[in-house]
């Protein structure tokens, strides 16, 4: 199976080739509270960004390890690039951008990211 998702316009299209999650992390850290994310992460080869490479923009903060992409168009989140402490490469996908996911039925795993 695989789920799909869009920025607020839909310039900026992706799929994850994966089963949808059932669980979403909800951290603190002052980025993710204020814009409200839910997010999983996926292994950068399971995520396909379909169109609007030309329309993102960058935001990184505090350690810059997470490159937070942004629709320039809309101001969506849809996704991030990361790393694993492993050094592998993943996908922070933003599970609001996801229109077939029930937000409400997954299970919320918090992360104290405000600490780190």
């Amino acid at each position: 199976m695989s789920y799909t998702g869009t920025c607020h316009c839909g310039t900026v299209t992706f799929t994850v080739n994966a089963d949808a999650p059932t669980s979403a992390v909800s951290c603190n850290c002052s980025h993710c509270r204020r814009k409200g994310l839910l997010l999983t992460f996926v292994p950068a080869d399971q995520f396909a960004l379909n169109s609007g490479s030309d329309v993102l923009r960058p935001y990184t903060f505090n350690k810059h390890k997470i490159r937070h992409m942004f629709c320039e168009k809309c101001g969506t989140q849809p996704f991030a690039y990361g790393n694993n402490p492993d050094g592998s490469e993943v996908r922070a996908v933003n599970l609001r951008c996801v229109p077939g996911i029930d937000i409400d039925a997954l299970e919320l795993q918090k992360y104290d990211g405000a600490s780190h």
